[in-house]
């Protein structure tokens, strides 16, 4: 059956149809905003599954090159791997939906959106959100209730909702929202340093425009929706959970407290207390063996539950509010440009920053701008090792790409622009040991490697990851997370800042969303710790190094006319070339005239800028150049008076008196001073006659100063000698 719903939403009509294409699958909508169409897809695994705790959801969003009109690059002229912003968006998608799907229900289901259509005016991103819910609601796929996603800018004091990409590049904000009716459920944004008020103010706004789609969806499942699968939550047979209960609380409590032993000894604690419990069950009895490990695990999350809200006490026994020990180190690399340790409790990040050229600049295809440039890029890597674990070493996942973004968001807006700073910059960030909150640590180390490395960025940036434990209207805000607290908690909430304001959030929620009350308590006590992990890293390095590392390329810039491009590079690139290989420098020509000269050499450097400027100089009228003839003529002489510059010095110029050959004067070859008297269209006419009449003339000026000096100082004599 076919269905559109539509409504007015941020002034343009935005629709949702079902019915019309993909009917083979459980659930598909068409979702269209502007010319931008978004085809969204949901399948779930049909039949029983085997209990499980494990959730196979899978989505996948792609842009098609046809939908913005353009072919894709590369040989095979097609799509292939998911782009960073591909990935990206899917993590926008499976964040907010994966915790809203009923209890119990662990049928594979994956969910596909396609950009079938693309206006570049309006994102497809946030309409991809909403169409997945949408998809996902009028199935028969157990996903219970709507949500929606929106995007929320700040242009000139005032918010949109999914401003266009012109308005975006002027706003202060960029915020994704996705939430139901009732509560936020995720949230994805980089600011320029905004206050924690504005956010606040942005999340109740967005909030405000999710509902309105959340309606919408509801009335399309009114006509097209389907019945929902039953799920059947798992329940434990409550003599056997009791029994479990008594042998083992006292002593998960113990395995589970941190406060004097390592992580690592936590978990081997745990996990051996499981193996004792489980293997306290007979062998045969294979479901008395599984249902003890399924209690278990339900009782470690109660007792940590338990402890936060009722005796108010976190497994390492730190306030709410404390932060994990923090200790700084840079410069620890000798080879590198800028490095830095930065570790807070059992999380350390080994983070470098390396500074290139414009030839290292990364090019990405976009679909709003085809191909774009990239001069900051910031990489994130979390090896097996960091947790004390084997595993396999491949291309970087979609957390490690998440995170980096996240990373690279919190960092970018304090960067010093290409104009002040002519470098392409790289920062990565290994984990070398990790227990909760790597990529806010990346954030930090990202920032040290940076000032080590010489780069004057506008403020330095800190990031703390915060958490929540809600039950009812009992909740515990708690600061700088640890694993177990992301793990058994509500919600990971990233915030990144400077002093004056935040740069960059993130917030994942496990529970069916929070209010604005909550969020404002925890963004104001997400500021006090930032600030101290600030005054943290400022007692390692307050200001950015004065000078770069000396294996770091030194970058000059030269500024000449547009029309001056073709001399500096020369017929067939001769002469570019030949500065290159005169001075071993990297050179770089843009279409403004703006030239980027590279080498670890300096002289080299201000050699190679030298020889530039000499290029496209201008040959001045009045001005005296040292100059080399180049031939002779009867009329007089050829000379060169700057590279590749010639004018001509007739006869008549040559001496301050009448000669007869040219020869009897010159030679090619011969240096000779010259004034240049008329430049006419790059017809130059050049006299030596000007330069000996003004040596003569200062010569003779010299000579009267000499005189005039003699006859003074034979009228002083007198006076100087008597004695009166």
């Amino acid at each position: 059956m076919y269905s559109k719903k539509a409504i007015i939403f941020g002034g343009k009509e935005l629709s949702i149809e079902s019915g019309k294409v993909a009917k083979q699958a459980d659930g598909a909508v068409i979702v269209r905003y502007g010319d931008t169409v978004v085809l969204v897809t949901a399948v779930g695994e049909k039949g029983e599954k085997d209990e499980g705790d494990f959730f196979p959801l899978t989505v996948d969003y792609r842009e098609y090159g046809y939908a913005a009109g353009r072919i894709p690059g590369g040989y095979f002229k097609r799509e292939g791997k998911p782009t960073e912003r591909e990935v990206l968006t899917s993590r926008l998608i499976d964040r907010p939906m994966r915790p809203l799907f009923a209890s119990g229900y662990t049928n594979e289901t994956q969910v596909i959106a396609l950009v079938m259509s693309a206006d570049l005016d309006n994102d497809p991103d946030v309409l991809a959100i909403t169409g997945a819910s949408a998809a996902l609601y009028i199935s028969d796929i157990p996903f219970m209730n709507p949500i929606a996603g929106v995007r929320v800018g700040l242009v000139d004091g005032r918010y949109i909702v999914n401003p266009t990409y012109s308005e975006l590049r002027n706003s202060r904000i960029n915020l994704v929202i996705a939430g139901s009716e009732e509560a936020i459920v995720m949230v994805e944004a980089g600011a320029k340093e905004v206050s924690e008020s504005v956010v606040v103010e942005a999340l109740v706004f967005g909030h405000n425009e999710i509902k309105k789609l959340c309606a919408l969806q509801r009335e399309l499942r009114e006509a097209v929706g389907k019945p929902k699968r039953e799920v059947k939550a798992h329940e434990f047979d409550p003599e056997f959970l009791k029994s479990v209960e008594e042998k083992i609380l006292s002593q998960l409590r113990e395995a589970l407290d941190v406060k004097n032993k390592t992580k690592i000894a936590s978990y081997e604690a745990i996990d051996r207390l499981k193996e004792s419990l489980v293997n306290s069950c007979p062998e045969e009895d294979k479901h008395a063996r599984s249902e003890a490990a399924k209690i278990f695990d339900y009782l470690k999350e109660r007792v940590f539950r338990e402890d936060i809200l009722q005796h108010r006490r976190r497994p390492d026994g730190r306030r709410f509010s404390e932060i994990r020990p923090i200790s700084c180190e840079i410069g620890w690399l000798p080879r590198v440009h800028g490095s830095a340790i930065f570790t807070r409790g059992e999380t350390q990040a080994a983070v470098t920053a390396t500074l290139g050229t414009k030839n290292d600049i990364q090019y990405i295809d976009d679909l709003e701008k085809g191909e774009v440039i990239r001069r900051f890029m910031l990489n994130y890597n979390f090896p097996p090792f960091s947790v004390g674990e084997v595993g396999r070493m491949g291309q970087p996942g979609r957390r490690e790409v998440g995170h980096g973004a996240l990373a690279m968001r919190a960092i970018e807006p304090i960067l010093p622009s290409e104009d002040e700073w002519p470098y392409t910059l790289r920062v990565v960030s290994d984990i070398t040991e990790s227990n909760g909150s790597s990529s806010m640590a990346t954030v930090c180390g990202g920032i040290l490697s940076l000032m080590d490395a010489g780069v004057p960025i506008k403020a330095p940036v800190a990031g703390v990851a915060m958490g929540l434990v809600m039950e009812g209207n009992r909740y515990a805000i708690l600061t700088d997370i640890a694993g177990a607290e992301d793990h058994y908690g509500d919600m990971d909430f990233k915030v990144a800042g400077t002093r004056d304001g935040i740069t960059s959030l993130q917030m994942d929620i496990k529970i069916a969303g929070i209010n604005a009350q909550i969020m404002s308590e925890a963004l104001e006590q997400a500021k006090q710790g930032r600030l101290q992990i600030l005054d943290k890293m400022l007692e390692t390095i307050s200001t950015p190094r004065l000078s770069i590392s000396p294996y770091a390329p030194r970058i000059f810039s030269v500024q000449i006319s547009p029309d001056k491009i073709r001399d500096v590079i020369g017929p067939g690139g001769k002469v570019i070339k030949g500065i290159v290989e005169k001075t071993g420098c990297k050179i770089d020509i843009e279409d403004s005239g703006r030239i980027s000269i590279a080498s670890t050499d300096s002289i080299s450097a201000e050699r190679a800028k030298q020889i530039i400027q000499e290029i496209v100089a201008e040959v001045e009228v009045g001005k005296t150049y040292l100059g080399t003839v180049t031939r002779l003529a009867e009329f007089g002489a050829f000379v060169e008076v700057l590279p590749g510059v010639e004018g001509l010095l007739h006869i008549s110029e040559i001496a301050e008196y009448r000669i007869r050959n040219v020869r009897d004067e010159l030679k090619e070859g011969q240096q000779i001073l010259v004034k240049c008297i008329s430049n006419d269209q790059n017809k130059i006419r050049l006299s030596r006659r000007a330069v000996l009449k003004d040596e003569n003339s200062r010569s003779s000026d010299r000579g009267d100063a000499t005189d005039r000096r003699t006859e003074g100082d034979r009228d002083r004599k007198p006076i100087r000698g008597s004695k009166n």
